[in-house]
């Protein structure tokens, strides 16, 4: 079997390459296909992986003519699609955002499109594609898709993509909306909902952090362990268990950010949760009060998608998989 994820020097792109190569492959309907080369695409080169001769590293920007034509060849059979601008940066860069977001997506299906055989196709989408005044109540799988931001309508045009190649027989995709992810890894980002990371990465590791919206902003989380397993489940299931509709909201935990809080003080002590600090930010808070925070996934969970047991466990995972189990 070849792999591509693009995107792969992202933490999910690298999170999700160490996975495969720890399992040595993937399931596909169940049945469990070795791993024989495993293609990593990003604009620099992913960090931290082991020397594996499965491995194929390529360094390019995917919105260059010739890059994903390298990246994607005839021996393809999965392609995982992380890479993208994140929310602010498409937001303060319209062109950039659309080049990445949605024009590379549509060239990458094209490349897919002319593959011998159609390839099983993962796109990462996000809870964004919501706006409007449906956020204010509870999103279901039948909730209309209305984004506010230029990020939200990216994502919810290459959905629309992914379901049109699908339905023309080019490719066998299925795109997965993903909750904000918490606790990233790393260092913050140009995301609007980087704080969700920040009042409990940077608290652990023993650094101040400042949180720019207000202590009842709630968000709707997964942490990254639950998206990397949904990534690989995605990959898994068969064609006519996702059916007509290829767009599945996965499970979450909603949150405000006092609870967060409550629970990085439960885990780690009150001086951890000293170091966060509040510093308002108009501009932040006005675009999370725009995303939908309560969701209710039975799809998602019908089909086997898992969310957390609560936000507990997703600080746990953070000290477990990223500190070593310490903090400071």
């Amino acid at each position: 079997m070849q792999i591509v994820i693009t995107g792969a020097a992202g933490f999910l792109g690298t999170k999700l390459a160490r996975a495969i190569l720890a399992q040595d492959g993937l399931a596909i309907d169940g049945e469990w296909r070795p791993l024989q080369r495993l293609k990593l695409l990003d604009i620099v080169a992913p960090q931290g992986l082991p020397d594996d001769p499965r491995l194929e590293v390529q360094v390019g920007d995917i919105d260059q003519p010739g890059t994903l034509k390298t990246a994607v060849d005839a021996r393809t059979d999965v392609v995982f699609h992380l890479a993208a601008i994140v929310s602010a940066g498409a937001e303060a860069d319209f062109d950039l955002g659309t080049r990445v977001n949605l024009e590379a997506t549509m060239a990458l299906l094209d490349v897919c499109r002319r593959l011998p055989e159609p390839c099983r196709l993962v796109f990462a989408s996000s809870v964004a594609v919501y706006g409007g005044p449906v956020v204010e109540g509870t999103i279901t799988d039948t909730t209309h898709v209305v984004p506010q931001t230029s990020y939200g309508a990216q994502k919810a045009a290459g959905e629309l993509l992914v379901g049109d190649y699908t339905r023309k027989g080019f490719v066998d995709g299925r795109s997965l909306r993903l909750p904000t992810i918490v606790v990233r890894p790393g260092k913050p980002n140009k995301a609007a909902s980087t704080w969700a990371s920040s009042i409990i990465r940077e608290p652990l590791a023993g650094d101040t952090t400042i949180c720019p919206v207000t202590r009842t902003t709630a968000m709707f989380v997964l942490s990254p362990r639950r998206v990397i397993e949904a990534l690989m489940h995605a990959a898994d299931l068969p064609s006519a268990a996702v059916g007509v509709e290829r767009t599945i909201q996965l499970p979450g935990t909603t949150h405000t950010v006092d609870e967060m809080l409550a629970t990085l003080g439960a885990v780690a002590g009150a001086a951890v949760v000293d170091r966060v600090r509040f510093e308002p930010d108009a501009e932040i808070q006005a675009i999370v009060d725009g995303w939908a925070s309560h969701f209710e996934t039975p799809r998602a969970l019908k089909l086997g998608f898992r969310p957390d047991a609560g936000f507990r466990e997703i600080v746990e995972a953070h000290i477990e998989d990223e500190l070593d189990g310490r903090t400071a």
